[in-house]
């Protein structure tokens, strides 16, 4: 049994050095090739793209105001505009299209609002508080709604008043 795995051995000995004697070949023809592919002239380059040349304009309306500039304030417009020292309500946290009118307490002239906000607390209002983000004022408390005026910016530096209402979920 000893005899058959010198043998077997032997044998493969026999192969794997035939196996590298064959790939230590001469690399003659490798070589030659390389040197063709190197003498071949490379091939032309594009052409680089022609330059557009781009018309110039010539900007003229440095005298006119800049639409940029925030410095126009529109002092000089009379009409609302936002308390900037008065203090901020809590309602005035949330948008209107968020408050809903849940119900009303009281009677007559003493009829006072109540509305649910986003956070699931229901806040009381009467005429003259704030509520919204527009600074919206409470001018009237009624059983079916709320009435409040906004002010909103008119786009050229003042505030415009702007009707809202807030009608009770049924």
């Amino acid at each position: 049994m000893s005899s058959l795995r010198r043998a077997a051995g032997l044998l493969a000995l026999l192969v794997l050095s035939l196996t590298l004697a064959a790939c230590g070949g001469s690399r003659g023809d490798l070589e030659k090739w390389v040197a063709e592919v190197k003498a071949r002239p490379a091939p032309p380059l594009e052409p680089l793209p022609a330059m557009q040349q781009f018309e110039t304009f010539e900007y003229t309306a440095q005298t006119l105001r800049d639409p940029f500039d925030q410095t126009f304030s529109g002092e000089g417009s009379s009409g609302p505009r936002p308390d900037p020292s008065r203090r901020k309500q809590t309602l005035e946290m949330f948008s209107l299209d968020s408050l809903k009118m849940v119900g009303t307490l009281g009677g007559g002239k003493n009829l006072v609002g109540l509305v649910m906000a986003p956070d699931k607390v229901t806040y009381k209002v009467k005429p003259g508080d704030y509520m919204g983000q527009s600074d919206g004022r409470v001018t009237g408390v009624f059983e079916d709604r709320i009435e409040l005026v906004e002010l909103v910016p008119d786009g050229a530096g003042g505030w415009l008043e702007r009707p809202a209402r807030l009608a009770l979920d049924n």
